[in-house]
């Protein structure tokens, strides 16, 4: 009896052996998988592992032609396909003798979305938080609808890893319910206005910093002795994952590249709210990280501007100095857009329940920036110059010809400041096109204006496209960030 048990103990551990020996059979990362969309018209990177030395063939049903791959001594193999115009459903069949068949393949429009907790936020919303109109959205989403999304598991790491826990889900309520509502929010416009196949790829992780999404090259190099990374090389992860340099990138970056998409979505920020200047340099250098390692060099980037919210004081600068910074950004980094929120931000939390807003005004700048539609403005009015006059402050700002919103209505929002530094509530409204007059009895000689520059306002200040203008100021007057506190 113990013989028997020996042999087949024994034969157990020689099957595991083999089993990890080697590929016995092609495989794919978890990304490629029944249901998925691929970028329409262009070269999409494919990759897997087989034994080394043996072919694999790539053969799309879209066409009879079929791509070779060779694998690598360690049995990595990659190759790029080219895919038709949107449609589908297709089949891909994969093979180095063994077959694996990816069924219900679509061809449309990729999306890559990350982030912390606001592009988290799923359309059933948090406890106690919801997002407002997810009911019928759920209810009506149906499998038909082009719409597919893949959501990747969370998976911090302190070295790179190459392979990650996420499929492609159909459009179903129940799927719908799961997935990012902003990001969802933005397919169904771009997918109702071009009605074609839309692809979401998310990777997203609450209260999570822009560094954690940086691999360590680039903050190496570029940000030498701002960042502690001497932590990758030890065995253990540091309690706070999410907010430790490189980490998400590892687990949850790095076995993706190279997908091909065709843009970024980015909703991100608070957690870096405290070193505004920083992220300047910080959210550039993720943009061409991210267009490098994924080989897509002309890939927009559009991002959320952080909404208004109580924060550590109501009455405290700190949103407005990170608000600036997300404006100074946008500037340093081509194809991008900022999506602004003032108008959307909840006093008492940090997560706004309307999340169709975020999602539509990112939409509108794909469809006009990316997709040929004309007719709208989707850039928010910005501020361009002050001039101080009879007591009086004269904003001149950056909007298009259709001019600033509301016309002769009291603007909420601004305050005005003499040489004392002191900032009051002051009156505005629009004059023409683009000028807005304000003025306080308070500040009979004022020298600086400023708006929505508190971590928490209520500002009505837009173009006429319904776009609401972000915070800003005019004066350069340094005050410090209050520190950070747990």
């Amino acid at each position: 009896m113990k013989q028997i048990f020996r042999i087949s103990a024994l034969s157990a551990i020689l099957s595991c052996l083999f089993a990890i020996g080697g590929f016995s059979k092609v495989t794919l990362p978890s990304i490629f998988s029944d249901n998925m969309v691929l970028q329409q018209n262009t070269q999409v990177a494919v990759w897997g592992w087989s034994d080394s030395g043996k072919k694999v063939t790539i053969s799309p049903s879209w066409k009879s032609k079929k791509t070779v791959a060779v694998p690598d001594k360690d049995g990595k193999w990659s190759a790029r396909i080219q895919t038709p115009s949107a449609g589908g459903p297709y089949e891909v069949v994969i093979s180095d003798g063994e077959k694996i068949t990816l069924r219900n393949v679509l061809v449309g429009e990729v999306w890559f979305c990350s982030g912390q907790s606001n592009m988290e936020m799923p359309m059933r919303g948090f406890r106690n938080q919801p997002v407002e109109g997810a009911a019928e959205v759920i209810m009506s989403a149906k499998p038909e609808r082009q719409i597919r999304m893949c959501t990747v598991v969370r998976k911090a790491s302190l070295t790179p890893v190459y392979e990650c826990e996420g499929s492609w889900k159909e459009n179903t309520p129940e799927a719908v319910a799961a997935t990012s509502a902003a990001a969802y929010f933005f397919a169904l416009k771009v997918q109702e206005m071009l009605g074609i196949p839309v692809g979401l790829l998310i990777s997203e992780w609450g209260g999570s910093t822009i560094e954690t999404w940086m691999d360590r090259e680039t903050l190496s190099s570029l940000f030498p002795g701002e960042f502690d990374l001497s932590f990758l090389d030890g065995n253990e992860l540091p309690k706070r994952k999410n907010q430790s340099p490189c980490t998400l990138f590892n687990g949850q970056v790095q076995p993706l590249i190279p997908f091909t998409f065709k843009g970024m979505l980015w909703y991100q920020g608070e957690s870096n709210r405290y070193r505004p200047e920083q992220y300047v340099r910080l959210q550039k250098e993720y943009v061409a990280m991210m267009r490098r390692l994924f080989d897509n060099p002309d890939a927009p980037f559009y991002f959320v501007q952080i909404a208004p919210y109580r924060q550590e004081c109501e009455t405290e600068f700190t949103s407005g100095f990170f608000c600036e910074a997300q404006e100074k950004s946008l500037a340093e980094i081509p194809r991008s857009g900022m999506v602004t929120t003032m108008d959307l931000g909840e006093c008492g939390s940090i997560h706004p329940r309307k999340k169709r807003e975020v999602g539509e005004r990112l939409a509108n700048f794909a469809l006009v920036n990316d997709y040929g539609f004309k007719g709208i403005n989707p850039v928010a009015p910005s501020f361009e110059s002050v001039k101080f006059e009879d007591g009086k402050a004269l904003v001149t700002m950056k909007v298009d010809a259709m001019g600033l919103a509301p016309w002769g209505t009291d603007l909420l929002g601004f305050e005005l400041a003499g040489s004392d530094k002191v900032f009051h509530p002051a009156a505005a409204r629009v004059k023409d096109t683009k000028v807005i007059v304000v003025s306080s009895p308070d500040v009979p000689e004022p020298v600086a204006v400023r708006y929505c520059f508190r971590n928490w306002s209520v500002g009505n200040l837009s173009s006429c496209w319904g776009i609401p203008a972000g915070p800003f100021r005019s004066d350069a007057w340094e005050i410090v960030p209050p520190s950070r506190r747990f």
